[in-house]
């Protein structure tokens, strides 16, 4: 079958995004309300269960990248569905915190699979100059996904396993499509691209700030992504049918996040940054301030979706700036570190709830978060350069992609015709 276009493939690739992301992961949360009363489980039981598929997302990103070069983008794409098949389907059926526990870690799985097994396809399908538009639109699938969760719940208060099994089918869909669309080869790296730096000499303290950074903000969004729902339900009284108009708020909000971080990088990345993550904390106030007054929590939703898509925007960037030549872990770099965050955070924000109540956890989270925004001038800005050098280095995330392959004198390696880096994947060269 022929290949998708580049504006066929970004889509394609939102889809498995929204799958992958937005239902087999981010969902959880959405649904938490109804499980927990079915299931008698505690909130700190739930924060336990919550933080299980960020702990499996990122053992899969560790494996990911030798996985999707020796397996292909096809094959790891498609195991990266199975793993959603098999875990929506037993979240569907769980029985207790055991059989819920194993679907969530399966979904995370999933999750950590699929973005490298699509970084991978469109390292060969895709040219160059517009790897940062495709991967801009991917990146918006995890909106969509969140969005495509809503109805579910606004029409079927409480029929979580029903929901669960609609999107067992929509990952078996996304299976069988990547089957037919994605390439089988690996990415491809041009013989005449300069190798990547020693481990030795990449910027350590940098990257360590970028990791920090990272890991606070996914820690303080734990709190929104695995309890928002319940708070709403449990200190606001708001029917479960409602919570689904805080993730549609999420989906729709994050959408801009991509258009926010492209301008961060373009301005001033330390500033925006202190900005969002103030944004975010402040969302989690204001929940647990109004969690009865419907239009402010929906206001919330729609500042914390906006502030944590733009957030990990300006992380994906960053990550792939600072390391060039490294096509595998740049941009999974700082998603491993805010899913170390939100897996910690998630049982820790449950056994605050059970000894302080959600109004005093979400408060406390609130106020890390805007003390951790303060130290924001300490963010990573660029690449090291010599105070003498006058560089004025190009901004956005096409940019940044464009300096991933660089030629021996440090400049951005020419593309070649997509022709030919289609014809390489298909005969590669011994030691390429």
């Amino acid at each position: 079958m022929k290949p998708p276009s580049s504006t066929g493939f970004a889509l394609f690739g939102a889809a498995l995004v929204a799958i992958s992301y937005g239902l087999a992961r981010f969902a959880f949360g959405l649904f938490v309300p109804p499980i927990r009363a079915e299931l008698e489980l505690t909130p700190y039981v739930i924060g336990i269960i919550g933080a299980l598929p960020l702990i499996s997302f990122l053992l899969a990103t560790l494996v990911a990248p030798f996985t999707a070069d020796h397996l292909g983008a096809r094959n790891t794409a498609m195991l990266s569905g199975a793993f959603g098949v098999g875990g929506l389907a037993l979240i569907s059926q769980a029985s207790g915190a055991l059989s819920l526990g194993v679907g969530v870690f399966a979904c995370g799985i999933c999750t950590g699979l699929m973005m490298p097994a699509l970084t991978a396809a469109m390292q060969a399908l895709v040219k160059r100059s517009l790897h940062g538009r495709v991967s801009s639109v991917m990146n918006a699938g995890t909106s969509i996904g969140v969005v495509v969760a809503v109805p579910t719940v606004l029409f079927l208060a409480g029929a979580w396993r029903f929901a669960y099994l609609s999107f067992a089918v929509l990952a078996g869909i996304g299976v069988i499509a990547a089957w037919l669309f994605l390439p089988s080869v690996s990415r491809i790296m041009p013989a005449n691209a300069a190798p990547p730096p020693p481990i030795n000499e990449l910027p350590w303290p940098r990257l360590s700030r970028l990791s920090l950074f990272a890991f606070v903000m996914g820690f303080v969004s734990s709190a929104y992504w695995i309890f928002a729902p319940d708070l709403v339900v449990t200190l606001g009284g708001l029917p479960p049918g409602a919570t689904g108009w805080l993730w549609l708020a999420v989906g729709i909000a994050g959408l801009g996040g991509a258009v926010v971080a492209d301008l961060a990088d373009r301005n001033n990345p330390p500033i925006t940054h202190a900005l969002m993550l103030v944004m975010l904390s402040a969302s989690l106030a204001l929940l647990a301030a109004s969690p009865g007054q419907s239009v402010l929590a929906v206001f919330s939703a729609l500042v914390f979706g906006l502030a944590y898509m733009s957030l990990t925007g300006l992380y994906l960037m960053t990550g792939i700036r600072l390391l060039p030549g490294r096509l595998s872990m740049g941009p999974v770099l700082p998603f491993m570190a805010v899913s170390l965050g939100q897996a910690t955070g998630s049982p820790v924000v449950g056994l605050l709830v059970n000894k302080f109540g959600y109004a005093d956890a979400f408060a406390m989270f609130s106020a890390l978060g805007i003390l951790v925004a303060i130290l924001s001038p300490f963010y990573p800005r660029q690449l090291d350069h010599e105070p003498e050098e006058e560089v004025e280095e190009e901004t956005g995330l096409q940019a940044a992609y464009d300096y991933q392959l660089q030629d021996e004198a440090g400049e951005p390696l020419e593309p070649v015709p997509l022709e030919l880096v289609a014809d390489e994947a298909e005969n590669p060269e011994p030691n390429q």
